[in-house]
């Protein structure tokens, strides 16, 4: 079995504009359980911790975003994931907020990308207006060696949806994936199962595959499929 975590706080459930991230959590519950031949968990942040996955057999743990602020969160109900990711014996990604929390677990600090120049046209005024933001299906450029790369190209799209980033990376991770407004895209720990993308590698589609294509690249780097 695998488990993907609903880092999502409950307060965003409420608003009616975000009844489509329910749906879409079940759909990649599907896509995840499919990817790797494997029943698939959904489960939230809160009720996450290293005895589910020893009770469960938990193979992998696939952690969302989440668009409500971290002033928010109870951080004593995120502990038990947290403690899944320090241990570094279950294969962890992390999806967009969920790299960051990665990172946040071992002491980095998110911020925002920046703000936007004066007189500078918004690409996306009806999202973080006035923010630096990346969002929808762009290019990001790989950067080093690394098995999570492989088969990916030099421009592999991906779905976007962020106005913060890590600015660095904690001490044993690698950076493998850039743009020009957010320089750690993609990341992977130097030995531990340890990986996350600012992107969102989960929505992938038949013309931008190459979500798809980094996953099954994390599950044969960790063991998970062959």
């Amino acid at each position: 079995m695998i488990l993907y975590v609903d880092n999502e706080h409950a307060s965003t459930y409420e608003r009616p504009t975000t009844e489509w991230l329910l749906a879409a959590r079940a759909r990649i519950t599907y896509r995840l359980g499919d990817l790797t031949g494997d029943l698939c968990l959904l489960a939230r942040y809160q009720d996450v911790d290293p005895e589910l996955v020893e009770r469960h057999g938990i193979r992998a743990v696939f952690i969302s975003g989440h668009g409500a602020p971290a002033h928010l969160y109870d951080e004593t109900q995120r502990e038990g994931l947290r403690e899944i990711i320090r241990s570094g014996t279950t294969p962890v990604f992390g999806f967009c907020g969920g790299l960051q929390f990665i990172g946040s677990t071992f002491g980095v600090e998110i911020e925002r990308m920046g703000s936007l120049p004066d007189g500078a046209e918004d690409p996306h005024p009806d999202y973080n207006p006035g923010w630096i933001t990346e969002l929808g299906y762009e290019p990001v450029r790989p950067v080093g060696d690394h098995p999570l790369l492989d088969g990916l190209g030099e421009a592999p799209v991906f779905r976007h949806a962020h106005a913060e980033h890590l600015p660095t990376l904690p001490d044993g991770f690698v950076r493998l994936a850039e743009t020009d407004s957010c320089p750690v895209q993609l990341a992977a720990h130097e030995t531990l199962p340890l990986a996350g993308a600012q992107f969102h590698p989960e929505y992938w589609t038949a013309d931008a595959p190459a979500g798809e294509r980094l996953l099954a690249n994390f599950c044969r780097w960790t063991g998970v499929i062959s």
